[in-house]
């Protein structure tokens, strides 16, 4: 068989199992299965596939069309041009979350604090931006801080990134003039509407807070003011659904200055506050 049959096949058993986008898939497995780049699979498409390839393919295959995310079987995830080592500990680095990236760089910041970090994306790809800042990424899981500084290593960061085990703010010390955070956003009872590769993959803890997808925000909203300088700036990544409200509740908490950023498909995605009471 070669690799074009093949990957014709894994297509088609993909598409019959339910999987989005089935050739991408079939082609980026693949790549990995050969362990050649993913631009490459056009080059050795009339090639006979050989016999261990073909075994690895099958595998990767069979367990995309359970759906296992494609990011746990190559163990990586794109983020704004780079690369970020990912498993079933952290949350999928996502598309949408490159907005709350562009809109901290827009900001003039020297020290960063991220709440959640999980896979280390966000704050690693602003130090890689910002090289002359430095930053604390503080998760409740274990696993995933291990990623973190993982990735931070991959990305040379490590010498100016400190992560840690915290409960957001519990073990946090010092003051900041970006804080970010990507947190649990989603309601319980959305939980059932997600995908397979989310709902049976991604870390619960990392997805819903168990109630109504905002507690996260209620304890960045009372609690950050004490860990920002004064004019420094707080940047959280929402719910689509969920601009108005979480903007209401940081008014709420008395921060002077409330704005919501849309995403590239104009929903709404970054809460921006600054000047807490």
């Amino acid at each position: 068989m070669t690799a074009a049959e093949a990957m014709a096949s894994a297509a088609a058993r993909l598409r019959a199992a339910g999987v989005p986008d089935p050739a991408r898939d079939a082609r980026m497995l693949l790549a990995h299965a050969a362990r050649v780049d993913a631009a490459r699979v056009t080059l050795i498409a009339p090639e006979d596939i050989a016999p261990d390839i073909a075994e690895r393919y099958d595998q990767l295959v069979s367990l995309r069309a359970v759906r296992v995310p494609v990011s746990h079987l190559v163990g990586r995830r794109a983020f704004y041009g780079r690369d970020f080592r990912v498993s079933n500990a952290v949350l999928d680095p996502r598309p949408e979350t490159e907005s709350l990236i562009e809109a901290a760089l827009a900001q003039d910041f020297a020290r960063v604090l991220d709440l959640g970090t999980g896979s280390g994306c966000i704050l690693v790809t602003l130090l890689a931006e910002c090289s002359d800042a430095t930053g604390v990424g503080v998760d409740l899981s274990e696993a995933a801080c291990l990623e973190a500084s993982a990735n931070a290593v991959t990305h040379a960061v490590a010498d100016r990134a400190d992560i840690f085990v915290s409960d957001w703010f519990e073990r946090v010390e010092g003051r900041f003039d970006l804080i970010v955070s990507n947190p649990p956003y989603i309601a319980a009872d959305e939980m059932a509407g997600l995908a397979p590769e989310v709902a049976q993959h991604e870390p619960h803890m990392a997805l819903t807070d168990g109630g109504d997808g905002q507690s996260a925000y209620r304890i960045i909203a009372a609690e950050a003011g004490a860990y920002l300088d004064a004019d420094g700036t707080v940047m959280c990544e929402i719910g689509p659904a969920q601009g108005a409200s979480v903007a209401a509740l940081f008014r709420a908490h008395g921060w002077g200055v409330v704005t919501v950023l849309p995403d590239l498909d104009g929903r709404d995605r970054v809460v921006v506050a600054r000047n807490p009471a």
